[in-house]
């Protein structure tokens, strides 16, 4: 946290920081992490970050990305798939904000809007009034993630940005979401409606994988995966297409992060 602060709140630090976000310092550390020489990263982070591994499917990881995106064993995140509940995409620390005016998130006198994050003035307009969901996965989490539900599923937009880190200490001092990589997709959710389901990469994360392209979306299946950093997934729903889990909204209400899983409710179908 101490070299977070002086990256993002000294002069020195930012110099430092145009440096260290630049893509082709980013693509250097990422081929390193694929590589064998990466090995002996695994014990330390593994101690560090207190990684049950016993979770995870371990045969065959000769690398540290290969650890970071490891795939977690049957029956580990069992999925809810009763179609009037939203389950969660991914492991993380999930916060859900109103969505007013395309306001998404306000950090400290800063907002981020719909149109900022979307880079598609008629997307984000369709979702005014709806909710934002922000699932923030820590480096200890499962950094696969699934589709949240089932659907005709659209391209995959990628919006290519500098890489940052997505922990709070940074929020303070850049706008987060205006400045990372990011890949979305549309998903027409029968139950749900139209929903965006987003992932944002984060500093020295080099590549955020998605699996598949245009075509089915099916609930609970990989949609894939991050390889090292912190990160965030993000859902958008029109209004009125859900109601929030009451402990998660009641904290959210507080500012404060609910940890989930992947794969349990996080609301319901209003009604439902």
């Amino acid at each position: 946290m101490d070299a977070l602060r002086f990256l993002y709140r000294t002069i020195p630090g930012r110099l430092l920081l145009r440096l260290l976000s630049a893509r082709p310092l980013s693509r250097l550390c990422g081929r390193f992490l694929d590589s064998p020489c990466s090995a002996f990263l695994i014990r330390g982070f593994v101690r560090r970050n207190d990684i049950d591994t016993a979770d995870y499917e371990m045969d065959g990881i000769k690398s540290f990305n290969q650890f970071f995106r490891r795939r977690i064993k049957d029956g580990r995140r069992p999925f809810d798939m009763q179609g009037s509940h939203l389950p969660a995409p991914c492991d993380g620390l999930l916060s859900v904000w109103d969505i007013r005016d395309g306001t998404v998130i306000p950090v400290k006198q800063c907002a981020y809007t719909l149109r900022s994050l979307l880079r598609d003035d008629a997307l984000a307009a369709s979702f005014d009034d709806g909710l934002c969901l922000v699932f923030r996965l820590c480096v200890s989490n499962y950094h696969r993630y699934c589709y949240a539900d089932s659907g005709r599923k659209g391209r995959n937009c990628f919006i290519p940005g500098v890489l940052h880190t997505v922990r709070p200490v940074a929020l303070g001092a850049l706008p987060v979401f205006a400045e990372n990589c990011r890949e979305y997709t549309v998903i027409d959710s029968p139950c749900f409606g139209s929903i965006v389901q987003m992932e944002v990469g984060a500093m020295l994360v080099g590549r955020i994988v998605n699996l598949e392209g245009e075509g089915t979306a099916v609930r609970g299946k990989e949609k894939g995966f991050f390889e090292y950093g912190g990160s965030t997934v993000i859902l958008l729903l029109g209004r009125g297409r859900l109601a929030v889990r009451a402990d998660i909204a009641e904290n959210s209400r507080c500012g404060r992060e609910t940890p989930v899983r992947m794969g349990e409710c996080i609301g319901t179908l209003p009604g439902a």
